[in-house]
């Protein structure tokens, strides 16, 4: 899965003093950033393991200056790559050599708490964790929370779909915005559905979320708040084997019980969070489930003790069922912080996110440990098992010849196992530069020209976020001329009136 880039145009290069000065005059003071020295930091977002210095960096302040930004690249043939907190595990953010980085971090405004509607608008830099805190004092939050919450921003959680711990019972960001404001790359300002839980029309705001920041640059998204439960408790349950905890996955969610939260832990995992963070953590069994169920206190009662019988029945050997809030959040704790604890043993880990069906979790963790030995690389497994979005982490020094690619090969393994197992390339990650290789294993080659002719409709200069999601990408032209002849688009016939 070795990332490669588009050769960069040598004569935007040429232009590049030219394009600082056009975008000094769209954004001045200190918006603009092309020193070689303060760019170095914008060259990778979270996938780290592919790095990219950007030709500039643009930080716009507001809507208007977004908009004047891309209509200038539009008409002078310049490529553009959104970006946010930079928190992206696929390269979605991996910048241009040739390309402007438009960053959004400061639209960070929190513009309107609707508390009658139980809505939030926000700018696309505010944070994910600030907006449940802003509100919470109502007795409401924003159900997706991806483990980078306090740094990931909502704008990159709308561009990948972002999920989190508690997608399982409250949905992916898809479910929970309810309209968005994007610039085209015209420079054009659309806005997309809006306070209402439904909207009339084509479904464009399904069509953006989840978009990778290639149809357009949200400038602002709508929010669906939630009344914060009247309570929740956890459930930390070990077992002697991964396949055990798998087991009782299925089995919890058979029981008819739809829990807030279902994460699984494997032995590497679990060490590396107790070793961070000391919170009791059993480390005598090889996984560790963590099941919440939220709601009236006589409900997660029941709830809990049913999950722990369960958990029984299929060979758990510890259970422990939160007596606190305090005690709940440790569960959590260690949980949320397994990336920087994975950090703190291996020099690199790469970390993929496919997804399979719950059934196929016994049979994917024991094909897993598989590939890793066959690489003799070692893999820590954390990931959201209710709805089977596996995160494995692949542990590797990129300082070692050979190992890198070794740490590919894994992950590409993984990856087309989850799609033989009736999976998807990835479950909240997104596509980015990570997978887009491998997209033709999912699609193919009509529908992936479908696809491209979206994107077509939003940017036909094919200017915004090149170079991701797409294995080839057609020009618009080469897409219209493709018929079913050439093993292409089909030209199903048209309904007479």
């Amino acid at each position: 899965m070795s990332v490669c880039m588009p050769a960069p145009d040598a004569a935007v290069l040429s232009r590049r003093h030219e394009i600082a000065q056009a975008m000094r005059a769209i954004v001045p003071g200190e918006g603009v950033i092309d020193h070689a020295d303060e760019l170095q930091p914008f060259e990778s977002d979270g996938l780290t393991a592919y790095a990219q210095v950007p030709m500039l960096v643009v930080l716009p302040e507001n809507t208007a200056q977004v908009a004047a930004v891309l209509r200038w690249c539009n008409a002078n043939d310049v490529k553009v790559v959104p970006r946010g907190a930079g928190t992206s595990l696929s390269g979605g953010a991996l910048p241009l050599a040739d390309g402007i980085l438009l960053v959004l971090t400061r639209l960070n405004r929190i513009l309107e708490l609707d508390y009658p509607n139980r809505v939030a608008v926000v700018q696309p830099g505010v944070t994910n964790l600030a907006v449940s805190q802003t509100v919470a004092a109502r007795g409401l939050y924003y159900a997706p929370d991806p483990s980078s919450q306090i740094a990931c921003t909502i704008g990159g959680n709308v561009a990948e779909n972002s999920g989190g711990v508690h997608c399982l019972k409250y949905g992916m960001t898809a479910h929970n915005v309810l309209g968005l404001e994007i610039v085209l790359m015209t420079g054009e300002v659309v806005r997309i559905a809006g306070k209402a839980l439904e909207a009339d029309g084509l479904d464009l705001l399904g069509t953006v979320i989840g978009s990778e920041g290639l149809l357009g640059v949200v400038t602002e998204a709508t929010l669906r708040l939630l009344p914060i439960p009247e309570g929740a408790r956890a459930v930390l349950i070990g077992f002697g084997s991964v396949e055990a905890a798998a087991r009782c996955v299925a089995e919890v969610m058979a029981a008819g019980i739809i829990p807030a939260g279902m994460e699984l832990m494997d032995k590497p995992a679990i060490n590396a969070a107790e070793d961070f963070l000391n919170i009791g953590y059993p480390r005598d069994v090889e996984a560790l489930l963590i099941v919440e169920v939220d709601g009236p206190a006589a409900e997660c009662d029941y709830l809990t003790d049913l999950i722990a019988e369960i958990s029984l029945a299929n060979g758990a050997t510890t259970s422990r069922i939160s007596n606190s809030e305090d005690e709940r959040l440790s569960f959590w704790a260690g949980r949320k912080a397994a990336f920087p604890a994975i950090g703190r043993i291996s020099p690199d880990y790469y970390c993929v996110d496919g997804t399979i069906p719950r059934r196929k979790l016994p049979e994917m963790l024991t094909a897993m440990a598989q590939i890793a030995q066959s690489h003799g690389l070692r893999v820590a497994n954390v990931f959201h098992a209710g709805d089977g979005n596996l995160h494995p982490m692949i542990l590797y020094d990129a300082n070692v010849p050979g190992e890198l690619a070794r740490a590919e090969a894994i992950g590409e393994e993984i990856l087309l196992l989850c799609v033989a197992l009736g999976g998807v390339l990835t479950g909240e990650h997104g596509v980015g530069v990570e997978k887009r290789d491998l997209m033709p294993a999912m699609f193919s080659e009509v529908d992936l020209a479908h696809q491209q002719r979206v994107k077509c409709a939003f940017d036909p200069g094919l200017l915004l976020n090149p170079g991701k999601m797409f294995p080839t990408l057609h020009r618009c032209a080469e897409l219209g001329r493709m018929h079913v002849h050439d093993g292409a688009l089909p030209h199903p016939e048209l309904p007479r009136f």
